[in-house]
């Protein structure tokens, strides 16, 4: 009896590595040679354009991708969801510096700004825009427009953190400004939109952005001692909304009630048609579908693909999933969330635990093998505001690619109207949907994942180690 289980021992690793491995070559010989997604986003940036949620672009693009999940005969179903929607108006904006007149700048509106706005006021210079810039301007900064810097100014001290747009908005709200301009990093005048609400309301004060060389040119007069002023005219509209994330189901055969789930967000902004945020996740995401029933994968938990809506907004179609989970009293049974958020190329593995490293390394080291452009990078850490934040504060572990970069630049026209689809590498979608594809199949056969849901305490701890509890105190969901 004993011979006999050291025999079986001895060969279920080699067996189980086997089965691995030839699945891999599968999957990547599938993406390499029958690719789809380049060309299915290529299609729907010509003919749809952007798809921001609640627009009509929106529910047409929501249909497109349900229509081809459909096509590939997979189960699909869309998950409605309301959530305030929100559309740009015109725009004026005018500034001087210790002259008569006005002058224009070029701006754009952040999205949640009110409705209707009529602004004239002086400009205070807050830098980096975080908490302690406000304590040291005192209450100089009410009724004034705070002018404040997207990221970390360069020359700021080593180890300045930085904050998401809206966390900056919802501090200038705070101590009381009328206003708030945001200067973009970005050389060129490039303008970024963008959500400045930490809840999906509409804010209190207009929140705009300006141009690199006409904000540093504009600090450096403040700074020279000139009085500045700010005329801001905006009209934008608002309302309730519905929009739907799209599903597809794989079943799995052992474990169908536990999930793993691969994500991607399907809107855009409006400036441009979104290719790069987030054509090349979602996209990338809907050609591992494609692959996993051609193939017919077969896994032992069930593999859920999700195409969200709302995620520029506020993850508004994540925190819709995951509520429908709670209310369910399923969500204990989503083992790993899988996000592919901008991801391009990517030639490792991420988690936000880093007790699957060897495990993921044990992949990885399969993977390579099969496909030389997987370099089996491990990277281990946790971060917001993407579909994978509502399943982190509920102690869920999430995964993705790791050592990815943006093709031609791309970075530089981030929620811009420059994100457009020349600036996409399909040899990147392919890298990322076989990344995708590999991970969830793996995950999704692993019988002992050396992982658990954090709750209490524990997960508290791990938010804290991971110096989230500022941006989670600033947008309210900090719960300890």
């Amino acid at each position: 009896m004993n011979r006999l289980l050291f025999l079986l021992f001895l060969f279920v690793g080699p067996v189980y590595a086997q089965d691995y491995a030839a699945t891999y070559k599968q999957i990547i010989d599938e993406v390499d040679h029958h690719y789809e997604g380049y060309h299915n986003l290529r299609h729907i940036t010509s003919t749809i354009g952007h798809r921001l949620t609640g627009s009509e672009n929106g529910r047409k693009a929501e249909q497109y991708v349900y229509d081809l999940i459909k096509s590939y005969g997979v189960q699909v179903e869309f998950q409605p969801f309301d959530a305030r929607g929100w559309n740009r108006g015109p725009l004026r904006v005018e500034i001087k510096t210790n002259t008569k007149d006005f002058r224009p700048v070029k701006a754009v509106s952040l999205a949640h700004a009110p409705v209707s706005s009529d602004v004239e006021a002086s400009v205070a210079d807050l830098g980096n825009g975080l908490e302690e810039d406000y304590v040291k301007a005192g209450n100089s900064i009410k009724g004034k427009v705070a002018l404040v810097y997207l990221g970390v100014l360069p020359g700021s001290p080593a180890g300045t953190g930085s904050l998401h747009r809206s966390e900056k908005t919802a501090i200038a709200c705070k101590y009381g400004a009328t206003g708030i301009i945001f200067i973009n990093q970005v050389k060129g005048n490039v303008l970024l939109t963008g959500t400045a609400s930490i809840d999906g309301e509409l804010i209190k004060i207009p929140a705009i952005c300006i141009g690199l060389e006409d904000g540093m040119k504009w600090k450096e007069e403040l700074k020279k001692g000139a009085k500045g002023a700010v005329r801001i005219h905006m009209k934008n509209e608002a309302g309730m909304i519905q929009a739907r994330n799209i599903i597809a189901t794989f079943r799995g055969a052992k474990f169908p009630d536990e999930k793993i789930i691969v994500g991607g967000h399907l809107d855009s902004w409006d400036l441009a048609t979104g290719a790069i945020d987030n054509g090349i996740g979602a996209f990338a995401v809907l050609d591992m579908i494609r692959a996993f029933a051609k193939l017919q994968l077969k896994t032992e938990r069930t593999v859920q693909f999700v195409l969200f809506m709302g995620e520029e907004q506020g993850l508004l179609g994540s925190k819709a999933f995951v509520d429908n989970l709670l209310k369910k009293q399923k969500l204990e049974k989503v083992r790993y969330m899988i996000n592919y958020d901008m991801t391009n190329a990517p030639t490792g593995f991420f988690s936000s635990r880093s007790e699957v490293k060897e495990l993921f390394a044990k992949w990885g080291e399969w993977y390579a093998k099969a496909d030389p452009t997987f370099k089996n990078i491990f990277v281990s850490g946790a971060w917001l505001h993407s579909d994978h934040q509502p399943f982190l504060l509920k102690g869920i572990p999430y995964a993705g690619g790791a050592g990815d970069k943006l093709p031609n630049n791309a970075g530089l026209y981030y929620h811009s109207d420059g994100d457009v689809f020349s600036l996409v590498s399909e040899d990147g979608m392919k890298q990322t949907t076989k990344n995708g594809l590999i991970l969830a199949y793996s995950l999704a056969n692993e019988d002992n994942l050396p992982v658990t849901i954090l709750s209490g305490d524990v997960l508290k701890n791990y938010l804290k180690e991971h110096q989230l509890e500022t941006p989670l105190r600033i947008s309210g969901d900090w719960v300890w």
